[in-house]
């Protein structure tokens, strides 16, 4: 009786508390899923959209697979968008006219969500360079950092759209400037939207409370939206330089978000809409799980974050992406439409995808495998 029991709990914990290596995925499995998610999207999307956010998170995902794999259709497939696109965000060449509040037309030059192309323009340019890849992230960046303004953040979202242009940038240009406005609009951003009692942001000014409450009278942090926020954290600690004197501050951050993202975990391995509010709008939801799941993997992966604490959170919210989220085509399920909140009574099942989700869900997986590897 005694061998049984002791061979049950084998079963379910290794020592020091922490789930078995067979409880892992296999890394040549987690390629495969990759493989099938990405080819899914692209062949069901053959068409190139615009270089707005929506479309340019997915190729975040898809570059890194790329970078992962190797396989040089996923490559073939940005640099199709980004020439599309003719190599830019909004298109206006007209500096009078540019704008950063919220707009989707050519004038929104400044708006960071016409500024997340650059992110895979850079990729592209580091793969094969070409001074035209970059020529209009440069000419926009260097614009922007001319000015007297360092409100350009102003919503969550925005730090994933802009703060790792910001270290790419520097990264190709050696230009320090890059850095210390990257500082400047982070200590903004933080100014109006992060909650230091939780560890966590707010999506934007009109969501902090109390101002704002959840259903249950609850602090209303969105998923996707703190999402964005760990994952741009552990974009920009990737180029960061050692020697950045602001590079613990982002540490320091990085970690206590992870800390407060963990604790709110449900137990099938999602996260809810409203972190702190699960009744607000319950069940799965897709991209602010993979944009978690990626940011702690991404942390174990570099030292930061600790794996007896962290593995098992990332091996319950991949359990749930690749069984519950990943659908038998290969498509994504669970993926709150594009919004800016929780919203209660909306639905969101198998058949809720969207190219963002596929993106942070490629973002997820590949930093599994670097996990297993």
């Amino acid at each position: 009786m005694k061998k049984i029991i002791f061979a049950l709990l084998a079963l379910t914990f290794c020592l020091g508390g922490t789930p078995c290596l067979a409880q892992r995925p296999k890394a040549k499995n987690v390629v495969k899923i990759i493989d099938k998610v990405n080819r899914h999207w692209q062949e069901t999307h053959p068409k190139h959209g615009r270089a707005f956010w929506d479309n340019a998170a997915y190729h975040t995902g898809n570059i890194e697979a790329f970078f992962l794999t190797g396989n040089r259709d996923y490559y073939n497939y940005s640099e199709a968008w980004a020439k599309h696109n003719e190599w830019k965000g909004a298109k206006s060449d007209d500096k009078s006219k540019w704008k950063y509040s919220y707009g989707e037309s050519d004038e929104y030059v400044l708006f960071g969500d016409y500024q997340i192309c650059f992110q895979t323009y850079v990729d592209l340019y580091n793969v094969e360079p070409a001074d035209y890849k970059v020529a209009r992230a440069r000419e926009v960046m260097e614009y922007q950092m001319s000015t007297d303004k360092n409100d350009y953040w102003w919503w969550a979202d925005g730090l994933y759209m802009v703060m790792p242009v910001m270290t790419k940038m520097y990264k190709l240009t050696n230009n320090p400037l890059y850095l210390e406005k990257l500082h400047e609009y982070w200590e903004y951003a933080n100014s109006i939207m992060y909650d230091a009692e939780e560890g966590l942001y707010y999506r934007d000014g009109k969501y902090v409370y109390p101002k704002h409450k959840s259903l249950n009278g609850k602090k209303d942090f969105w998923a996707r939206g703190d999402g964005w926020v760990l994952a741009a954290l552990a974009k920009v600690l990737k180029d960061l330089p050692e020697t950045d004197r602001y590079r613990q501050e982002y540490i320091d951050r990085f970690q206590t978000m992870a800390k407060a993202v963990a604790a709110c975990q449900q137990p099938k391995g999602y996260w809810t809409r409203s972190m702190l509010d699960p009744e607000h709008a319950p069940g799965p939801e897709t991209s602010g799980t993979a944009f978690f799941t990626y940011g702690l993997l991404w942390g174990m992966n570099n030292g930061l974050l600790d794996k007896a604490t962290y593995e098992p959170v990332v091996m319950k919210a991949w359990k749930y992406l690749s069984t519950v989220a990943l659908q038998p085509d290969g498509s994504v399920g669970y993926v709150q439409p594009i919004g800016e909140k929780a919203i209660p009574g909306q639905v969101v099942d198998a058949k809720s995808t969207s190219n963002f989700g596929v993106g942070a869900f490629l973002l997820a997986a590949c930093e599994m495998v670097r996990y297993l590897m």
